[in-house]
């Protein structure tokens, strides 16, 4: 458990993208923290070109974010809401892992393995068992004659949550580089990034490389670590990291899935190695971090799992003073909120 604790008021929640406030991308706040010397700077996101060096490596998460949601209707005529977490591990492509919410999809509902739940579109949704031990999400098999990753393109909707009051359309929770549908919510780390910020980076010769993790639902119990998700390191990008290291370049990891996907592909070597396949690692500040030097991220609520990765980046002493500087000063959390730079 990470020995941060706050309260996160509903004021610093953000509502809607940026853009619907007047703001572009990459115009979000970005709380900039030094971990050699403890320092806290603020700025606005399109800074970070000139806050990295020539030679650096941004190591970014290009899956793109499907329609994961859609309503159903239970065998007593109530409503509720299906978000489509992952693809299970290991089995084939009807068998997913889903999470049941209510109708408004604001809270978690419990619903008994054995019922099955009518969808939009004729299709059909059995709830099989608990999945991984817990009580959130549960294994079940998708009946249509369309796949699932169709069926969902015709009729799902995206993964909204209470702290979003109005719905927002599908390219709202897509990053600009995006091109491997698969996530169920979006790795919104790398939202404010723009076109022309990218080329920007490009310019000043720092490299973009790519990472895929398709992400599930960041809607855990406290404390609930995060579920196997399925990762693909690339040859090329393991190249690229390994050449920026010996030239003295840093890696910033842009979100939490890419710190995953290549401490997965790490493997105990310690080196960023080409990999693919399902990840369970949890980062945690005793196993810490070997792959990346620097860290782009949102901001994270209290006792979610990724605060302990966060901890193995900064350190607790850092994190705790970039969380009460970015409560001070009224910054803003979730998936349309402002960021936070880690840098070694």
């Amino acid at each position: 458990m990470s020995a941060l604790a706050f309260e996160l008021q509903p004021a610093l929640e953000a509502h809607e993208p940026p853009e619907a406030r007047g703001i572009p991308r990459d115009g979000v706040r970005l709380l900039v923290a030094q971990r050699h010397d403890g320092s806290i700077e603020h700025g606005t996101f399109r800074d970070l070109p000139e806050l990295l060096e020539p030679g650096d490596v941004i190591v970014v998460n290009v899956s793109a974010t499907i329609p994961a949601a859609v309503p159903a209707r239970r065998p007593n005529e109530s409503l509720v809401r299906v978000h489509f977490a992952t693809r299970a591990p290991h089995l084939e492509d009807d068998w997913r892992v889903v999470e049941m919410r209510s109708a408004d999809g604001a809270r978690p509902a419990r619903l008994p393995a054995g019922e099955r739940l009518e969808l939009r579109g004729g299709a059909a949704l059995e709830l099989v068992a608990p999945y991984a031990s817990g009580q959130r999400l549960m294994l079940a098999r998708f009946c249509c004659a369309l796949l699932v990753d169709e069926y969902l393109e015709d009729h799902g909707e995206p993964i909204r949550y209470a702290h979003v009051p109005r719905e927002w359309p599908l390219d709202a929770y897509q990053n600009v580089y995006a091109i491997s549908p698969g996530s169920a919510e979006m790795p919104s780390a790398g939202r404010p990034f723009t076109r022309e910020l990218i080329s920007r980076l490009i310019a000043r010769d720092i490299t973009v490389a790519p990472i895929t993790l398709h992400t599930g639902v960041s809607s855990p119990e406290s404390h609930e670590p995060p579920f196997p998700e399925w990762f693909e390191v690339p040859e090329r990008t393991a190249e690229t990291i390994s050449a920026a290291r010996e030239r003295g370049g840093r890696v910033i990891a842009v979100g939490t899935t890419v710190v995953r996907a290549l401490e997965s592909a790490a493997a105990g070597r310690g080196c960023t190695c080409a990999r693919s396949g399902w990840t369970s690692h949890v980062i945690t500040p005793e196993c810490g971090v070997r792959t990346i030097d620097g860290l782009i991220t949102g901001w994270h609520d209290p006792d979610a799992s990724h605060l302990l990765m966060l901890e193995a980046v900064a350190g607790a002493e850092l994190l705790q003073v970039s969380y009460a500087a970015a409560l001070d000063s009224g910054y803003l959390w979730h998936e349309f909120g402002d960021s936070h730079l880690i840098l070694p």
